[in-house]
């Protein structure tokens, strides 16, 4: 059994942040850390919620507590979403230190949440800049969409050879995988929407049908990054952790299409993250 520790934002209501994460990591068999960045009643996409977000020093004392528990030798994994603001995110890298100081085979997994095309940034200001120079460094594996992608590396993505080039230089900057969890480029089908999974290995893509849905659910990009990661740890194959991330994401994505709601339908479409029902191919691009 693989152990994450996942810090992220929460929800009382709803799946994003750590509600869409911890789940799929405990039914893929991770034993989940959770340490919550806020609690919020809902996700923001709904225009007014209730809650608080909590302070660096609060996520700091709690990382305390866990470490005294003696358990970080035995962590495999630190995944981090939402970073909140600057200081937070100086906390979430110092725990990636820490964590890789108690066990140097533990992979740091960083969901650099910060914005995506059409809405531009999301965070607040200077944290972009933050997880560019900071969190991108420190990561083992990185999983941008495509419009954090081209923020982090100062590149334009509009061909599979421009998305192969980002991720490339993301990678010499430190991360030595990445996972481009939304492309859409000029060179492909426009009713499907892509993943691509990179190393110095090689490179492998997926492709799965573009669903309508309206509004798009939010959280996908959490729960895509904790099904890949728990994927990747069972043998650290980026093409059949790619495979199994993608097939579940889509049955998500389907299940919460037929029930008509905005919020993923993780837990009516659970069984779809362990034996997917259906699968797509997944093609080396490099």
């Amino acid at each position: 059994m693989k152990t994450v520790i996942s810090i992220q934002s929460h929800v009382a209501y709803g799946y994003v942040g750590n509600r869409a994460a911890v789940f799929p990591l405990q039914r893929l068999g991770c034993d989940a850390i959770a340490v919550n960045t806020v609690q919020f009643s809902n996700h923001t996409g709904y225009g007014e919620w209730t809650g608080q977000v909590f302070t660096a020093e609060h996520v700091a004392d709690l990382m305390d507590g866990v470490a005294a528990r003696g358990v970080l030798p035995g962590c495999d994994a630190l995944l981090s979403g939402y970073m909140g603001d600057v200081g937070l995110g100086q906390v979430i890298v110092e725990t990636a230190g820490r964590l890789k100081a108690a066990n140097p085979r533990a992979v740091y997994a960083c969901d650099p949440v910060m914005g995506d095309v059409g809405r531009g940034f999301f965070v607040r200001p200077g944290l972009p800049e933050f997880i560019r120079d900071h969190a991108v460094p420190a990561a083992d594996l990185m999983t941008p969409n495509q419009f954090e992608l081209e923020y982090l590396t100062g590149r334009t993505v509009e061909t599979l050879d421009d998305a192969l080039a980002a991720s490339a230089a993301l990678r010499a900057r430190g991360p030595r995988l990445v996972l481009v969890t939304s492309l859409t480029r000029k060179d492909a089908d426009p009713g499907h929407i892509e993943m691509l999974a990179d190393d110095r290995d090689g490179a492998w893509l997926v492709s799965t049908p573009r669903l309508p849905l309206d509004p798009p659910p939010n959280g996908s990009g959490d729960a895509v990054a904790a099904l890949f990661l728990a994927h990747y740890l069972k043998a650290f194959d980026p093409a059949q952790a790619l495979e199994q991330a993608a097939a579940a994401i889509y049955a998500i994505f389907q299940t919460t299409r037929r029930m008509g709601t905005r919020e993923l339908q993780l837990i009516a479409a659970q069984d779809e993250f362990v034996n997917p029902s259906q699968r797509f191919a997944v093609t080396r691009v490099r």
